[in-house]
């Protein structure tokens, strides 16, 4: 979907047949999360992890014994792609697996000592001066997020309402 505004302000929308890659907020936030990969890429080498790893083990300290279905929810990831991400953690002692007693199809999750102590060293603290948004990282945090849960609406409720991006 082409962006509306830019870093100055307001301007007019593309025209029509305008197709710059510049002109598309899907490809500022994609090539965004590119970057945000190669930021953290040496960050999360020095501790054997890669960003996926890492923000399981966020999700996880957030809530101690969820469902393996909750934390794929949270992540937005399927189980036959979290489930090996979960056995690398777990042989990694970060994080233990169990079968809930009271229904056996669910396996629950929670971080051990080792798993928090990661957490807790906040590596991804080092990016947020990177992104010099400084006051304003909160609320395009918030802006992405809000985005985020609008197109997934849009798209549980039906097809999107604009099929250009």
């Amino acid at each position: 979907m082409p962006t509306s505004k830019t870093v100055n302000g307001p301007q007019a929308a593309p025209a029509k047949g305008d197709k710059k890659l510049s002109n598309f907020l899907c490809f500022a936030i994609y090539s965004a999360n590119l970057a945000f990969g190669r930021a953290y890429k040496p960050l999360l080498d020095k501790l054997g992890l890669t960003y996926t790893q890492y923000v399981t083990l966020v999700a996880l300290s957030e809530e101690d014994d969820q469902t393996v279905g909750l934390l794929g929810e949270k992540l937005f990831l399927e189980s036959n792609t979290l489930t090996p991400i979960l056995k690398k953690l777990e042989a990694d002692g970060y994080l233990q697996r169990r079968r809930d007693p009271a229904d056996e199809r669910q396996v629950r999750l929670t971080l051990t000592t080792a798993g928090r102590a990661l957490v807790d060293t906040e590596p991804g603290s080092a990016l947020l001066d990177a992104t010099g948004l400084g006051d304003d990282f909160p609320v395009v945090q918030q802006s992405v997020a809000n985005l985020r849960d609008n197109l997934l609406r849009a798209t549980q409720a039906g097809s999107p309402k604009s099929t250009k991006d």
